[in-house]
């Protein structure tokens, strides 16, 4: 009997944050967010809901988890194409995973765009942007207009006081280094002087002239 229970042990799957996550996701693409709870991960994962707690720090942090993982699921289009191709592609592969996962939506909306694979891919198309000539102001606008289109919401691209101070230069460099585009654009003025107190109103009107001149120009080319 002693045997047959440490063969078990010997076969359960060790306990990660990535296992953790991945079965979180599993579980609100099954049953919606609303079903995920740290006790109902526990009863999939098998164990307590305590032993989460030292893979992920509260609920907020698991949704942060998922969320990110979730985002990096977007497939980056391959380089050498025009923007516009090039950012088609990418709407089209995040409307992709969207799908899969119906419930991040509102997850995302809820935690923000804050996590490793999120800003990675917000680099990627701020790089695509100013790579093409866009303005920081047009390539801002543009990341709100699809977003909203993607993802279903407009949201701040940086919360006030996300950037690290000039008491933090280790910090600062780092994230300098790894998102340059990001950075650059976090230190750009905007509606009320900083980019993270981003107008609704002016993001929606953005979003809704890009349509309506889009139709004003198939009007005049079918004609």
């Amino acid at each position: 009997m002693a045997i047959e229970q440490d063969t078990t042990e010997e076969r359960r799957i060790p306990l990660t944050r990535e296992r953790v996550l991945r079965a979180a996701i599993d579980l609100a693409d099954s049953g919606g967010i609303e079903a995920l709870s740290m006790r109902r991960l526990g009863q999939e994962l098998d164990v307590e809901a305590m032993a989460l707690y030292r893979h992920v720090r509260d609920k907020a942090d698991l949704l942060d988890g998922v969320v990110d993982l979730v985002v990096g699921e977007i497939e980056q289009p391959p380089a050498g194409g025009d923007w516009k191709s090039t950012l088609r592609a990418q709407a089209m592969a995040a409307r992709a995973v969207m799908l899969r996962h119906p419930w991040a939506r509102r997850a995302l909306e809820d935690t923000g765009t804050t996590g490793p694979a999120s800003l990675d891919y917000i680099e990627s198309l701020l790089a695509t942007l100013r790579d093409a000539g866009f303005s920081l102001d047009l390539a801002h606008h543009t990341l709100h207009a699809l977003g909203s289109r993607v993802f279903g919401f407009s949201q701040d691209l940086f919360e006030e006081g996300d950037e690290p101070g000039p008491d933090d230069p280790i910090m600062a460099g780092a994230l300098a280094a790894r998102f340059p585009r990001i950075t650059e654009m976090a230190q750009a003025a905007s509606h009320e002087g900083v980019l993270g107190r981003c107008d609704d109103d002016v993001e929606f009107a953005f979003g809704l002239d890009l349509i309506l001149d889009g139709l004003e120009a198939r009007l005049a080319a079918s004609s």
